[in-house]
């Protein structure tokens, strides 16, 4: 049992805001924290893939650690990222333990693809270097197969999993093997991109929590698909989902990396100066901010 428990609300993914030089912008993170924290959130994800982890120091990962443990001041679990690199992790991992977290997102292993004892061991790795809870991300290069789920199940620093690639079928086999494990405080997460679209269908199957990147651009727009949700209004989510929702991941997916530089877009838009993305990531076209633009002024329209 690691007795981390998650609150049933939309967790929060903030963005890592930067200034026009391209550095840290550490008080408009500040501001992005509190803010969002009055919307009531279940969590705080600091500096995990909406945080554009992948582009932090680590000298800049431990800052807005930091910062997101200050700002949120126990009122919910800060999980902070790690990932990439072994040894980049291990070191990111310390950090967070020092600086404060609750919890790490342990996100995929850099570049290569291994064995599923080779997924395994590196989940392992980074579970032996912190006394934090690690919540597994199923994705990208640690891809995991049931077995791999059964063998981190009975870890006992493995809080739960988040399933960023969307098969189902499977998603139902890891919730079914985590129960035969005899762990009950296992937490199952949909970490698919503008996991909105998903989440009715990962409900069924038993994981009821779900990230949600919009949380942090148009908290009014999250939260109101979240009430209705949770209170099975079925023709509202419909009404969301087809007036905001789709479009909006019909707009993220004409170009790779849209996922976390719409967000950033939206936010510029909605006033508060979180610059761009840095690279391998782009902004977005005047032509793309403009559609967005349009997306978040219906999306507040409708729950207005």
């Amino acid at each position: 049992m690691t007795g981390l428990v998650f609150p049933q609300r939309v967790l929060f993914f903030p963005v890592t805001p930067l200034d026009e030089r391209g550095d840290l912008a550490l008080d408009v993170l500040d501001q992005h924290l509190a803010d969002r924290l009055t919307h009531r959130p279940g969590a705080v994800f600091i500096a995990c893939g909406t945080g554009e982890y992948h582009a932090l120091s680590l000298a800049e990962y431990e800052r807005v650690v930091e910062r997101g443990v200050a700002v949120t001041a126990g009122a919910v679990p800060v999980v902070a990222g790690t990932g990439g690199p072994l040894g980049h992790a291990i070191a990111c991992a310390r950090a967070a333990e020092r600086l404060g977290a609750d919890a790490l997102l342990v996100m995929p292993p850099y570049l290569v693809t291994g064995p599923q004892a080779g997924v395994v061991a590196y989940v392992e790795a980074i579970a032996a270097a912190t006394d934090l809870p690690l919540v597994v991300y199923h994705r990208g290069t640690a891809q995991l197969s049931v077995d791999s789920v059964s063998r981190l199940a009975a870890h006992p620093r493995v809080a739960g999993f988040k399933d960023g690639v969307g098969d189902v079928a499977l998603a139902q086999e890891f919730v079914l093997a985590a129960r035969r494990s005899g762990r009950t405080d296992l937490q199952f997460f949909n970490g698919l991109l503008t996991a909105e679209l998903s989440q009715r269908a990962y409900r069924a199957i038993g994981v009821p929590l779900y990230s949600s990147a919009v949380f942090a651009m148009a908290p009014e727009i999250a939260n109101a698909w979240f009430d209705a949700y949770t209170a099975g209004d079925e023709p509202w989510l419909d009404t969301l989902t087809e007036e905001f929702y789709a479009p909006l991941v019909r707009l993220r997916d004409t170009t790779p990396g849209y996922a976390v530089s719409l967000i950033k877009a939206g936010l510029v838009l909605g006033g508060l100066p979180v610059g761009g993305v840095r690279p391998p990531l782009v902004d977005p076209s005047a032509e793309h901010r403009e559609r967005l633009a349009v997306l978040l002024a219906r999306g507040r329209e409708l729950v207005a």
